[in-house]
C-alpha cells in the first residue's frame, strides 16, 4: 500500500495528510472546495463534487484505500467504488444521521436523552407531549458546531419545519460532557484515547481538558460506550464518540463521528501518539499504538474566528501553537488551536 485517499480537504485531512507523509505514505485528497488547506500537505489534490461519480471513480482508481475527516459525505456514490473505505458507507449511513445512531445506541443497551423522530409539525407536537420541553430540535444531518438547532422551551417556540428528517431530544441537566476517541483497526484491533472533558462556548468547542475530572467507574463505562460503538459499526480508524455525565452518574451517549475529532486535538503534544497517526495506522492495517498522556494535564483551546489575531498572549512556556492555513477568518471559524502542557512533577 502506498497512497492514502482523503475525502475532504479541511484542518482534519491537512493533518491526516501530514500523519500519512510521517508514515511513508502519500496521500490524495479529494473535495469540492478550491486551494483547501490540506492540497499544500497532500501529494495529490482533486477538486470534484461528491456527487460527481466519474471523478471519484478516477480518485478511486488512483488509491489504494479511502478515509474521509468528515462524515457527512453522501453514502450513494461511495457505494459504487471498489476501493476499500473506512469507515465503511453502511457505518456512515448510520452515524451521519441523528435518529439512526441514537437507536443504534440504545439497540446495544446504550443510554441517550429520550428522543423522537419528527417530520412534520403534527410529529413535533406528539414528540414535544412524550418527550416533555423544554427540549431540543435539530436536524438529522448536517447539523454542527449549533447549526441546525433550536431550543424549545415551550410548545410556542418550536420552528416551521422545512421538509426533511428532525430529532427531538428531552432536555439533559448534566454535570460534564467527555468525549472518547477510539481506534479500531482493520482486523478488529481497539485502542482507546482516555475521556477528555469538553467545554463549548456558542455551541463550538471552546477547551478540551486532558485527562477528563471523572470518576475511573466512569471513565471505564464511556470507554466501553465507545468501543461498543465502533465494534457494532465495525469502524476502521477512529470513532469518536461525544457523551454527558448527568450528575447522579448516568453515562448518555450523544453524538459520534466516524473520523478524528476537534477534542482528539490535544494527541498532537500531549500523547506518545496523535490520533492523526492512529487514525492512518488504522485504516493501513498497521500496529495500533497503546496511547499513553505524556503530561501531568493538558488543555487544548480553539481559536475561533478573529482569536487568530492575538496569538501574543499565547506565548508561553508549555504552550504548542498549530495554524491550520486558513486565508479568511469569520465569526465561528476554526482557525488553529492551541495546547497548553502541565508537566508531570
Amino acid at each position: 500500500m502506498t497512497t492514502i485517499g482523503i475525502l475532504g480537504a479541511g484542518q482534519l485531512g491537512k493533518m491526516l495528510a501530514e500523519a500519512a507523509a510521517e508514515l511513508g505514505f502519500k496521500t490524495h485528497v479529494f473535495a469540492p472546495d478550491a486551494d483547501p488547506v490540506a492540497a499544500a500537505a497532500a501529494t495529490h489534490f482533486t477538486q470534484a463534487d461528491y456527487e460527481d461519480i466519474k471523478a471519484l471513480q478516477k480518485f478511486a482508481a488512483s488509491v489504494d484505500v479511502i478515509t474521509l475527516e468528515f462524515e457527512n459525505v453522501p453514502v450513494a456514490p461511495l457505494k459504487k467504488l471498489a476501493t476499500p473505505i473506512y469507515p465503511s458507507p453502511a457505518a456512515l449511513e448510520i452515524s451521519q444521521h441523528r435518529v439512526r445512531e441514537k437507536t443504534l445506541a440504545n439497540s446495544l443497551g446504550i443510554e441517550t436523552a429520550p428522543f423522537a423522530a419528527v417530520r412534520s409539525p403534527e410529529e413535533l407536537r406528539r414528540a414535544m407531549e412524550t418527550v416533555g420541553v423544554p427540549g431540543i430540535l435539530k436536524t438529522c444531518t448536517l447539523g454542527y458546531d449549533g447549526k441546525g438547532q433550536w431550543k424549545v422551551a415551550t410548545p410556542a417556540d418550536a420552528p416551521p419545519l422545512p421538509p426533511g428528517d428532525y430529532i427531538y431530544e428531552g432536555f439533559v441537566q448534566f454535570d460534564k460532557e467527555i468525549s472518547v476517541i477510539v481506534a479500531r483497526g482493520t482486523g478488529g484491533e481497539i485502542q482507546c484515547f482516555e475521556p477528555v472533558e469538553n467545554m463549548h462556548r456558542n455551541h463550538i468547542l471552546h477547551t478540551t481538558t486532558a485527562p477528563a475530572n471523572i470518576s475511573a467507574e466512569i471513565a471505564a463505562k464511556a470507554i466501553h460506550t465507545a468501543t461498543t460503538l465502533a465494534n457494532a459499526l465495525e469502524v476502521a480508524g477512529l470513532l469518536a464518540v461525544e457523551m454527558f455525565i448527568t450528575r447522579d452518574g448516568h453515562v448518555l451517549m450523544n453524538e459520534m463521528a466516524p473520523r478524528p475529532h476537534n477534542s482528539g486535538h490535544w494527541t498532537l503534544d500531549g500523547c506518545n501518539v496523535s490520533q492523526f497517526e492512529q487514525a492512518i495506522r488504522a485504516v493501513t492495517g498497521m500496529k495500533l499504538i497503546a496511547p499513553k498522556r505524556t503530561a501531568e494535564k493538558v488543555v487544548m483551546t480553539n481559536l475561533i474566528g478573529d482569536e487568530v489575531n492575538h496569538l501574543e498572549s499565547w506565548k508561553k512556556p508549555g504552550a504548542h501553537i498549530h495554524m491550520y492555513g486558513k486565508k479568511e477568518s469569520r465569526p465561528g471559524r476554526k482557525m488553529g488551536h492551541v495546547t497548553i502542557l502541565s508537566p508531570r512533577d
